[in-house]
C-alpha cells in the first residue's frame, strides 16, 4: 500500500509544469467558490439595512452596521440557554450515536454472530419504511413520556440505519479476522477485542460517522417543534425559526398601514437571516478540524483493500 501511494506521488510529480500549475489553480478556485457563500453571508448580515435595500447585495457594503446582530441579541439569556441546549444535545447525541451505531454494526459484521442476517435486515427495513410521524409522536410523548425532555431531541436521532450499513461495511473489510483471532487466542472477550483492538482500528469510519451525527443533531429543529414546550429547552435552531415567524408575523400582520411601514423599515429583515446562518453555522464549522484526520479516510470505506 505505501508502495502504491508512493508511485502516486512519483507520478502527479512528473506531471508537465503547465499541468501541475493548471490542478493547483483549479484547487484553489474550487476552494474560494466552497468558502465564498458563507463569507459573502457574513458580509451581509453586518450590512446596514437600507444600505442593503438601496444598493442591493455588494461584497464591500456602503455602509456597515451591528443591527441584524443587536436584533437577535435581545433574547438575551433566551439565546445563550438555546446554545447550551444544542451544544449539550449536540455532544450527548453523536456520543449515543457513536455508542449503538458501533456495537450495532461490529455485531452484524461477524460471520459467528447467528442472528446477524436477521438483526441486518432489521435494520435495512427501517431505512425503507417508518411507522409515520404519528405512532413515533406517541411512542416518544406517551409510551416513553419524553415530553419537554431532552432526550426527546437526543433519542429519534440515535439509531440511523444508513450509518449502522456503512459501519458494518467499514468493519468486514478494514478489521483483519487474525487481529480478531489473536485477541481470542490471548483469552480477551468480545467485549475486549471490540474496545481494545476493533475501535482503534476504525476511528477513520468512526469520525466519518461522529461528523455526519454532529451535523445531523446541530441542525435538527423538527423535533423540538414536536416535543419541546418549555422555552429552556429549546434548541438554537428552532429558537431562530421562532424569531423569524414572529418577525413575518409582526409585518403581514400589522393593523396600521404607516405602523407597518415605520416597522418595516425598522427591522433588519435581510440582514438578520444572513446573520442567523452565521450564528447558526459559525461553531459548526470548528467541529471538523476534529474530524478532519479521519474525514476522507472514512469516506473511502470499502473501495481499496490493501
Amino acid at each position: 500500500m505505501n508502495a502504491v501511494k508512493a508511485m502516486k506521488k512519483q507520478d502527479f510529480h512528473k506531471l508537465p509544469p503547465l499541468l501541475n500549475m493548471f490542478a493547483h489553480v483549479a484547487a484553489g478556485l474550487f476552494t474560494i467558490a466552497c468558502v465564498f457563500p458563507f463569507l459573502f453571508v457574513t458580509i451581509i448580515s453586518f450590512t446596514d439595512e437600507k444600505s442593503l435595500n438601496t444598493n442591493g447585495y455588494r461584497i464591500i457594503p456602503e455602509k456597515w452596521s451591528l443591527e441584524a446582530y443587536r436584533y437577535l441579541f435581545k433574547a438575551g439569556d433566551q439565546l445563550l440557554m438555546s446554545y447550551g441546549v444544542t451544544i449539550l444535545v449536540t455532544v450527548v447525541g453523536t456520543l449515543v450515536s457513536l455508542i449503538l451505531t458501533a456495537t450495532f454494526a461490529y455485531a452484524i459484521s461477524r460471520k459467528s454472530f447467528k442472528f446477524r442476517n436477521f438483526f441486518g435486515f432489521f435494520a435495512f427495513f427501517t431505512m425503507l419504511f417508518n411507522g409515520g410521524l404519528v405512532p413515533t409522536y406517541i411512542v416518544m410523548t406517551q409510551l416513553l413520556g419524553l415530553k419537554d425532555s431532552l432526550w426527546a431531541l437526543v433519542l429519534p436521532l440515535a439509531g440511523n440505519a444508513f450509518y449502522i450499513m456503512i459501519m458494518r461495511t467499514f468493519f468486514s473489510t478494514s478489521v483483519p479476522d487474525a487481529i480478531i483471532e489473536s485477541g481470542k487466542m490471548d483469552g480477551a472477550g468480545e467485549f475486549g477485542i471490540f474496545v481494545k483492538l476493533v475501535l482503534p482500528l476504525s476511528l477513520p469510519g468512526l469520525a466519518t460517522i461522529g461528523l455526519f451525527s454532529t451535523l445531523g443533531y446541530w441542525n435538527d429543529w423538527f423535533n423540538a417543534l414536536l416535543y419541546i414546550d418549555t422555552p429552556n429547552l429549546v434548541p438554537l435552531q428552532s429558537m431562530l425559526m421562532r424569531i423569524e415567524n414572529s418577525m413575518q408575523f409582526l409585518l403581514q400582520n400589522t393593523s396600521n398601514p404607516s405602523v407597518g411601514i415605520g416597522l418595516l423599515q425598522s427591522l433588519p429583515q435581510d440582514t438578520s437571516r444572513m446573520a442567523m446562518v452565521v450564528l447558526a453555522t459559525g461553531p459548526i464549522i470548528f467541529a471538523y478540524p476534529f474530524f478532519q484526520r479521519y474525514f476522507i479516510q472514512g469516506l473511502t470505506i470499502g473501495a481499496v483493500k490493501e
